[in-house]
């Protein structure tokens, strides 16, 4: 199947029974498998942040096959440190090689996942890394507080701040300050989704476009995917669970608009790109999330990558569905942006 197939093509796989995993992302899967970890909903969160990581799989996957796992496929890296809503944050400018600089860029401002108490920028590498070589942008990946040290709404007022920051500097790492768009992977996915609403409300200058992978924009644990997929990995609801129970001080506060997306106001928000997984416990509140944007006004381009499972964006040099998927957000941002070459 071509990657504009994967794209445009829709499955009516019934989900009546889990799906299973393509081939290619199995091998992933059973990779992270040999690796050894925990179940992260037995440990603290200190602990958690130690076990190997689907990127670890890849990067093991990419020596077995004879690649270089720092390979930088082109895009040149910067690590700074930026002011966030209580303190300093890491930062990681993403630039392709290729980038002029006598002229300035498009720039995304990225948020990675880990439901905002694991992960860091470094696990969330391939996302950012392969959108700034597709869609020929700056990437500034931002990490933010976490829970259990930092909990709600902490993450979501550092990744505010974070979107003040980059309006008003990007034009020091040679980024355009009138085409900037927001984007990020599960729990970032809804920090990216968060930003848009608070430009909106508090009179920011809004992002151009918003990339939603596989965002965290619900709180209800019983939907369709959570059931299809409770023991799904790399993500599965006793992650979520344990998640919920670390980033908040009760379960009530999961109720806060922030949270569960899917009743918030959407309307006046940025054009959509909304990228799911077929195996992944939030597929379902994903699907709601299209849905809800596309009737508060918003245009929404939306796909479901069957045979996939949470995490899997990223995977690009080995699992093809990511390949495919970090084309349709590349090509997305380079509508948006204006500078997608359009056929003759």
């Amino acid at each position: 199947m071509s990657i504009l197939d994967k794209i445009l093509g829709q499955s009516d796989k019934p989900r009546d029974t889990p799906a299973k995993a393509d081939r290619q992302m199995q091998r992933v899967l059973d990779e992270l498998t040999s690796l050894g970890g925990k179940p992260i909903e037995t440990l603290d969160a200190a602990e958690a942040r130690r076990q190997p990581t689907p990127t670890d799989a890849v990067k093991s996957l990419l020596r077995k096959d004879g690649k270089d796992p720092a390979a930088d496929l082109g895009v040149k890296t910067t690590d700074i440190t930026i002011p966030g809503a209580a303190g300093p944050l890491q930062a990681r400018i993403y630039k392709p090689h290729e980038h002029s600089e006598d002229r300035l860029h498009p720039v995304v401002v990225y948020f990675h996942g880990g439901g905002f108490v694991i992960a860091d920028l470094d696990v969330y590498d391939g996302g950012p890394r392969g959108v700034s070589k597709m869609a020929d942008v700056i990437v500034v990946s931002v990490h933010y507080r976490q829970a259990p040290e930092h909990k709600f709404p902490a993450a979501h007022d550092d990744a505010t701040a974070a979107w003040k920051w980059v309006l008003a500097n990007a034009q020091t790492f040679g980024g355009d300050p009138q085409k900037i768009a927001v984007m990020g992977e599960s729990a970032g996915g809804n920090l990216a989704i968060n930003v848009s609403i608070a430009a909106r409300d508090q009179g920011l200058q809004a992002p151009v476009h918003q990339v939603l992978v596989y965002p965290l924009v619900g709180n209800d644990l019983n939907t369709p995917s959570y059931v299809e997929n409770a023991q799904a990995k790399p993500l599965n609801k006793a992650m979520i669970e344990w998640f919920v129970k670390n980033t908040f001080a009760s379960e009530a506060e999961t109720a806060d608009p922030r949270v569960n997306v899917v009743e918030a106001d959407l309307i006046g928000l940025p054009d959509s790109t909304v990228i799911l997984a077929e195996i992944d416990p939030l597929r379902s509140e994903g699907e709601l999330l299209a849905e809800r944007l596309e009737q508060a006004g918003s245009s929404v381009r939306h796909k479901t990558f069957n045979g996939s499972t949470h995490e899997f964006f990223g995977m690009a040099l080995v699992v093809p569905d990511a390949m495919a998927a970090q084309t349709f957000a590349a090509h997305e941002l380079k509508r948006a942006f204006g500078t997608a070459i359009l056929p003759i």
